[in-house]
């Protein structure tokens, strides 16, 4: 069921992030974000685990995006804020996905091989349905998404990586 919740929470939360960067309210994307963050830890067995990943992949997600936008390749139309950095429902959605690497993503733990064949396709495949959606504009369309993809390849395994340390290592904090 956990998992069932997980999986939802991120999809719901992902077009909010999306649609609420395309109409230029990141505000609103935001408040999903933290509404559907505060669910995934209160169900969480190891809240302090679920809080190091979310925030190193928040940072990891920061500079990522911050250094995609700076190859001029892509753009995002509605940022609020300085347009050379992340935009702050990018950063959310990091966050966000960050929440599914122990339970949602858990299966792809150790598994890199998967892990960067999946994050090469449907780390692309993201933004190409957040292009549809009016929030990310490619000006270099195949640069972009073969940058996106290289990125993703060694960011999803990073991230699975990361997830299972932080569990690993902060395991005698889980609920009894």
């Amino acid at each position: 069921m956990n998992l069932v919740i997980n999986f939802i929470g991120f999809q719901l939360g992902w077009f909010a992030c999306v649609l609420g960067g395309a109409a230029g309210k990141p505000l609103l994307a935001v408040c999903a974000v933290v509404f559907v963050l505060a669910v995934h830890l209160y169900r969480s067995n190891n809240v302090f685990a679920e809080l190091c990943i979310i925030f190193t992949a928040m940072a990891i997600g920061f500079v990522w995006e911050t250094l995609v936008i700076a190859t001029d390749w892509l753009t995002y139309p509605l940022s609020i804020g300085v347009s050379n950095y992340a935009p702050i429902w990018l950063v959310a959605m990091w966050a966000l996905f960050a929440s599914t690497m122990n339970v949602s993503m858990a299966w792809l733990k150790k598994r890199w091989l998967w892990a960067s064949v999946m994050g090469a396709v449907f780390g692309p495949l993201a933004f190409v349905a957040g292009e549809k959606l009016g929030a990310v504009i490619f000006l270099e369309r195949w640069y972009a998404l073969l940058a996106l993809a290289l990125g993703w390849a060694v960011l999803m395994p990073l991230l699975l990586w990361l997830a299972d340390s932080f569990q690993r290592r902060y395991q005698f904090m889980e609920k009894i």
